[in-house]
């Protein structure tokens, strides 16, 4: 991998600076040896070339988008099959509804950004489904989508395999109206990029592409 331009740290300072190797090659070990021993001997690791930076990041980025939500690194095992304790990745999120707002993610697989929502039931979902439905307000999303994608943006979100209720399997929109989230991500992957302070402007310039959708999705997802 390509080391940072500069500071190990990538934001000890409180300036971006980038992500360093070192924070990749922490989850690449993470993920072999997710254990407490492991976790213990290498925090100040985690502390310095990824919680540090990615606080910095987000710091950048607060005065056009909002203050950001920097996730804990621990796992909640108390109902889930897999019981090691950490997460293999560092994410942040800029909320602007329920569930609903900007994303970026550092892990073994690099650097994503991503924006959408993540979660919706009962009103939140109706609401949505209603909006996407709607003579004027789904075409519109129709077209946010279509032009991320066509920008390099890969759609994701929980789907339904069937119609949902109410909705004929031969309306316009279904493969719309069958989210149960919707997201739009990107991976700038190993990029030596990402290792700078460039990867500020990756971020922003993404961010700020999706921001139609997480608009639309702020005025359409309401309880």
């Amino acid at each position: 991998m390509t080391p940072p331009a500069s500071g190990a740290a990538g934001g000890s300072a409180g300036e971006f600076t980038g992500f360093p190797s070192a924070a990749l090659d922490f989850y690449d070990d993470l993920e072999v040896d997710n254990t407490k021993s492991y976790w213990e001997a290498h925090k100040h690791v985690y502390a310095a070339s990824v919680k540090a930076p990615m606080t910095a990041l987000c710091r950048a980025l607060e005065p056009e988008f909002g203050q950001a939500k920097i996730f804990r690194p621990y796992r909640d095992v108390r109902f889930a099959k897999d019981k090691t304790p950490y997460k293999t990745h560092q994410g942040a999120f800029v909320a602007v509804g329920p569930a609903t707002g900007w994303y970026v993610e550092i892990s073994p697989r690099g650097l994503r950004t991503g924006a959408g929502f993540y979660e919706a039931a009962g009103a939140r979902l109706a609401s949505f489904r209603e909006a996407v439905a709607h003579e004027r307000f789904g075409p519109e999303l129709e077209s946010l989508v279509a032009a991320a994608v066509a920008d390099g943006f890969e759609l994701g979100g929980e789907r339904l395999k069937t119609s949902p209720r109410g909705f004929d399997a031969d309306h316009p929109r279904i493969e719309l109206l069958r989210h149960k989230s919707l997201t739009l991500g990107r991976s700038h992957g190993f990029e030596p990029v990402i290792h700078t302070p460039a990867a500020l402007d990756l971020v922003h310039d993404d961010w700020r592409t999706l921001r139609p959708l997480v608009e639309w999705l702020a005025r359409h997802c309401q309880d």
